[in-house]
């Protein structure tokens, strides 16, 4: 993206692929509305560039051979107030692919380039917009799978975030000002930062610091969700609880054992948290070669999850396979599930739940008792207290964050071992201003162009 400090008029269609309703191209750039003006034609025969600023207009646009492409509106927004902080055009035509590439292809032949994926971000990163940290909540907020996550992603978007960061920078500078006046400017009267109030300083914002770690556990939930796997013998209502869940026939439910061969998917909302729901083969030993396959498969499935759904028929006796299975869970998140607990009586039922463990339901999906039970435990079982972190609350869920969010608090912390072991204050300053260029990475202000052109290279095309 070595052209994002550049002039030039940018475009790209900012709708999804596929057949819509409207299908809108954006351009961006000082001359977007003289591009515009090119392949615009009002009624009124009035210019693009006599419109006034955040106005709509109706019209058509054309072609090179001055042909109607087709009719759209065309909205007008002019700099600064606008998301790029550059003038912005953009075209509202009919939604199908044809008409969106036909008129793509007009303002690109009127003198604008087709954009780089994330480029208008870009621009309203380098424009001064938004830092680094509130670019990279676009894409948060574009692949949210649910409303909290939603949530939590404008909250960053909107500065939430970048507030908490800004606050630790803030210090960071504060304590690193008086260091170097006192150091640079002995001959003056400066106050000097005692030793007290350095170490109170740095403690302060290890505990911002932690804080901002502990939300990433909500955080990496939200953002990716939690791979959950059901799992169990054949005919143990695997299928029928996947269903439940989602609330529709997703998958395949017979008397026949073996009738799911293999993986089916989906995603499922509770409570704010996405759980990548993944109903597998009965695990059992068989001949049949496909189905053979599916148990193997539910096999590398349990391997990859972070949270298993482990059924068993409490109507039936426990079988030497639960037990041989059960080996397929050691170190993993287990909620174990005994269903069809509407085919025993009362008091099987009632001695069966005084024996359970914090890990353990009885369930009937059949009647539905002990289905609101198991999504509290899920939600417990996947995020535990952090689920009353409040929608409002920011939290980290970007990996780049934490991964130098760490290295801060590693800084800190050798600030306080330089300190601990007598070194000069000079010595201490080191390590805050280590603190300082890692913290800023996170915001954009000390981070190459490199890393920042790989960061925008994974938006979509239009944003």
């Amino acid at each position: 993206m070595n052209n994002v400090l550049s002039d030039d008029v940018i475009a790209a269609i900012s709708t999804p692929v596929g057949t819509g309703g409207i299908g809108i191209v954006r351009l961006s750039g000082a001359e977007s509305l003289q591009v515009a003006d090119r392949v615009f034609v009002s009624p009124s025969g009035k210019s693009v560039t006599s419109f006034p600023s955040h106005t709509i207009h109706y019209g058509h646009v054309l072609g090179g051979d001055g042909a109607v492409i087709d009719e759209v509106m065309l909205t007008v927004m002019r700099a600064p107030k606008t998301y790029t902080r550059e003038d912005i055009v953009e075209i509202n035509c009919h939604g199908g692919n044809v008409v969106v590439g036909m008129v793509l292809q007009a303002v690109i032949d009127a003198g604008a380039r087709l954009a780089d994926p994330g480029e208008f971000t870009q621009r309203a990163f380098v424009n001064g917009r938004i830092d680094l940290s509130q670019a990279e909540a676009v894409m948060d907020v574009i692949d949210a799978k649910t409303e909290a996550g939603v949530s939590y992603s404008l909250n960053q978007l909107s500065g939430g975030l970048s507030k908490k960061y800004q606050g630790i920078d803030d210090e960071l500078l504060h304590l690193l000002t008086y260091i170097d006046a006192a150091l640079d400017y002995p001959e003056y009267d400066v106050e000097e930062v005692t030793e007290n109030e350095l170490d109170q300083n740095i403690h302060h914002m290890i505990d911002e610091i932690d804080d901002l770690l502990q939300s990433a556990k909500v955080g990496k939930v939200v953002r990716d969700g939690i791979d959950t796997v059901i799992l169990g013998e054949p005919n143990v209502g695997k299928s029928s609880l996947m269903n439940k869940l989602l609330h529709e026939e997703k998958a395949l439910v017979t008397n026949i054992p073996g009738t799911t061969r293999d993986t089916i998917e989906d995603y499922l909302n509770i409570g704010g948290v996405p759980f990548h729901i993944i109903d597998t083969a009965g695990i059992r030993e068989t001949d049949d070669v496909i189905e053979k396959m599916g148990v193997e498969r539910a096999k590398q499935m349990v391997n990859q999850a972070e949270l298993v759904l482990y059924i068993e028929d409490v109507s039936r006796e426990t079988s030497n396979g639960d037990q041989k299975w059960m080996s397929l869970l050691e170190g993993k998140k287990v909620l174990h599930i005994y269903n069809k607990s509407d085919l025993i009586d009362e008091d099987d039922q009632a001695s069966l739940k005084d024996h359970l463990s914090d890990n353990q339901i009885v369930l009937s999906v059949k009647s539905e008792e002990g289905l609101q039970t198991l999504k509290q435990k899920m939600v417990e079982m996947a995020v535990g207290s952090d689920s009353v972190v409040r929608k409002d609350d920011p939290i980290v869920s970007n990996v780049r964050h934490i991964s130098l969010l760490k290295q801060v608090r590693q800084n800190l912390e050798s600030a306080l071992e330089s300190m601990a072991m007598g070194m000069s204050v000079d010595i201490v300053a080191i390590d805050l201003k280590d603190a300082l260029d890692n913290l800023r990475k996170i915001t954009g202000q000390s981070l190459g162009d490199d890393i920042i052109d790989q960061i925008f290279a994974n938006f979509c095309l239009g944003k």
